[in-house]
């Protein structure tokens, strides 16, 4: 089979038939609202018009809020060099840019791709025998390589050896197994010839004269109403939005898009541009994205009225890498689930088949005995909801409420040398606790009474302990009631003049009938100890303790914060009379915040008003700004430091806030006291590629952070 080259785009003609055609649907009420600055509209082929009365958030949501374990699938033309180019053996779905591929040696991968031992019906079977519920594939990586036919592109398998249609052999056979099918669509595109920006390594080869991203945006379009009305996926997850060309109204009108051409679809926050990093959560309130995408990390607590799904791979890399031996065990990958259910999460673990079609078999291993686990628990992860608890020392919890009665499920992970399983606050009778599979005998319990507070307590019997995680059901009276322990909130632990420390509580889990008690003597909170409605004013160093109370009796345990009054640094004598900071610029390769910039002779320098970036910083850059800023009065200032990638503030040489990594715009506080008068400011920041953001703010005890103004910036 001769195999031509992948030259071939939607030629302008068609574009321009296609988008009458849009224009048509359009009246029927079936294409997506366009403005004129947005692409040519190619939604409406094809469409069809519909009627169907739009089902609510909640409704979209309930299949994948009970699934919380899916399979995430990266497989595409980056299999065939299995992650090696050129001697080097790191690489993997990003080898075309990372390995600096020229465009038209890559291609030549089209030719090769001949996957005879794909099994479409072994990968759905696989997903579902780990405990999975559906199947995210990727219908086009970065490398705009196509796992479909595509009518729009010969950048796909219709022009391959292989030439069958993955999508819809894994769709079908999702739909035999009982599993939902998702597809994964990259917005970045590094082969078609108007998606912009190029690779700056290749930019010399491949010029970007004429290219036009509007079209580029149209045959996106084109592409994802392909994929919805030919696959019907229950998930559209999109990735490569990080780029400058994408923004908030081009992801505004692909969500409109997507909401158009089926009511029920899903969407994740990444057809947006306000995801904050590797974190993953939008930071904007206007972020549009039915879920929000960590990646490669599980959020330290959960997002309360937030749907969030964290994706991980099994090893280090996300396309297959024969030289990657990095595997996680199965072990890690079930306490990963068990942690993310317990936060509200769901778990998209990926997958990144071999060339030929099949699961690397250190996969295939952990997914048999993922679902060993999933077999004997499955009813502690599917349908379950957030944990009621803030911690357990031990392990985890997840929850389900039926009516008059709830479950807790604990999953033990650590189990406590005397089996006694601490439930911190829980306030419902308890009706009996077992382990999970084992309903006889029940677990031996306590369960406190009268004014001396005492948690309940579960006895774990001896030799009740699974190497991965024992769960044990604890059957409750009513929607399980948690008293927490009151926060002590305060801007510091440090204060200069005075402290304000606000007394929160939650009100025992919705409960009115609680009330927080303090002292500061020492003495533990007792019911004849103060409480106050409004914040606790300290002038001196002191210890609060604080506890929670309902009536006479403590419901929560101590909790413990000291407040140092501190002296400020003294102001600096300094000779600066210019105004803004000095820039001192850093070409390099970072990976971290150099700590040894003071030592080098910077490639240039240049002014700045303040802490913020020279016009087209660009990328592979570390910049240090050096002057100082005039303190209004003496007090302890709180400086927030917002970079990408990272960055690091000191002030009179003490390191105040570190905002250090590869990441994306993150956020860090840190608090100084300073006395009235100069000090002496120094930041360090670098960025390697993609989105480049600095920014510092400071605020004055019980005010916002502001900008730091730039008459009060010197050098």
């Amino acid at each position: 089979m001769k195999i031509a080259p992948p030259k071939s785009y939607l030629p302008a003609p068609l574009l321009l038939q296609l988008a009458t055609l849009s224009a048509l649907f359009a009246a029927c009420g079936s294409a997506p609202p366009t403005d004129p600055s947005g692409p040519t509209s190619l939604a409406g082929a094809g469409a069809t018009a519909t009627t169907a009365v739009e089902p609510t958030q909640d409704e979209r949501m309930a299949w994948w809020r009970d699934a919380r374990f899916g399979m995430f699938v990266h497989w595409g033309l980056y299999a065939i060099p299995a992650g090696t180019w050129q001697g080097k053996t790191d690489y993997g779905e990003w080898i075309r840019d990372s390995a600096q591929i020229p465009l038209e040696v890559y291609e030549r991968f089209q030719s090769q791709w001949h996957p005879t031992a794909f099994n479409a019906d072994a990968w759905a079977l696989a997903a579902k025998q780990a405990g999975m519920k559906y199947v995210v594939i990727t219908s086009k990586h970065h490398d705009g390589f196509c796992l479909y036919d595509s009518r729009f592109t010969d950048w796909d398998i219709g022009r391959t050896p292989h030439g069958q249609d993955i999508l819809q052999q894994l769709a079908a056979a999702c739909e035999r197994h009982g599993l939902r099918f998702c597809t994964y669509h990259s917005i970045m595109d590094w082969h078609h010839p108007d998606y912009l920006p190029r690779r700056p390594w290749e930019a010399a080869g491949r010029s970007a004269e004429g290219a036009d991203f509007r079209a580029y945006e149209s045959y996106l379009h084109a592409q994802v109403t392909e994929i919805v009305q030919r696959y019907r996926p229950a998930v559209m997850w999109f990735d490569g939005e990080w780029e400058n060309t994408w923004n908030h109204e081009r992801g505004l009108r692909l969500w409109s898009l997507c909401r158009a051409l089926d009511p029920r679809l899903i969407v994740n926050n990444r057809v947006d541009v306000h995801r904050g990093g590797m974190g993953g959560f939008s930071q904007n309130g206007e972020a549009v994205g039915d879920f929000h995408t960590p990646e490669q990390e599980i959020p330290a607590t959960g997002l309360p009225g937030q749907d969030w799904e964290s994706c991980m791979t099994m090893n280090s890399h996300w396309g297959w890498n024969a030289a990657d031996t990095r595997w996680k065990s199965s072990r890690e990958l079930v306490r990963n689930l068990i942690d993310i259910a317990s936060k509200g999460g769901n778990y998209l673990l990926n997958v990144g088949p071999r060339a030929d079609g099949t699961f690397p078999p250190e996969a295939v291993q952990r997914l048999q005995e993922i679902g060993a686990w999933m077999q004997r628990h499955g009813e502690a992860i599917h349908g379950t909801t957030a944990s009621v608890f803030d911690a357990l020392p031990w392990g985890r919890c997840t929850v389900k409420v039926s009516g008059d009665t709830s479950k807790l499920y604990l999953h033990v992970f650590e189990p406590p040398a005397d089996g006694r399983l601490e439930l911190p606050g829980l306030g419902n009778r308890i009706l009996r606790a077992y382990v999970l599979g084992a309903p006889e005998p029940a677990l031996a319990l306590q369960q406190g009474a009268g004014a001396d507070w005492t948690a309940p307590v579960l006895q774990l019997p001896a030799g009740a302990t699974d190497p991965i995680a024992t769960v044990c059901v604890v059957e409750l009276e009513g929607t399980p009631v948690v008293y927490r322990e009151p926060r002590l909130v305060a801007d510091s632990d440090q204060f200069v003049h005075g402290i304000a420390v606000r007394l929160d509580s939650d009100r025992g889990g919705g409960h009115t009938d609680t009330i927080v008690r303090y002292t500061l003597d020492g003495s533990e909170p007792g019911a004849d100890s103060p409480s106050s409605d409004t914040p606790v004013q300290l002038v001196q160093t002191a210890t609060l303790q604080a506890a929670t109370f309902r009536g006479r009796q403590r419901v929560s345990k101590v909790v413990t914060r000291t407040f140092t009054k501190v002296q400020p640094l003294p102001s600096v004598k300094v000779r600066h009379t210019a105004q803004g900071l000095r820039v001192e610029h850093f070409p390099g390769d970072w990976k971290r915040v150099p700590n040894e910039l003071e030592q080098q002779q910077p490639a240039s320098t240049s002014t700045a008003p303040g802490i913020v970036l020279p016009k087209d910083v660009g990328e592979n850059i570390a910049l240090a700004f050096h002057g100082s800023i005039e303190v209004p009065a003496d007090d302890l200032y709180r400086f927030a430091l917002t970079s990408d990638d990272g960055s690091k503030l000191f002030v009179d040489g003490e390191p105040v806030v570190d905002n250090d990594g590869l990441h994306g715009a993150v956020t860090k506080e840190g608090a100084i006291a300073l006395g009235k008068g100069p000090h002496v400011i120094r930041v360090v920041w670098f960025n390697r590629t993609g989105g480049a953001e600095l920014s510092l703010r400071w605020a004055a005890p019980g005010q916002p952070f502001t900008a730091i103004p730039a008459e009060l910036c010197k050098h």
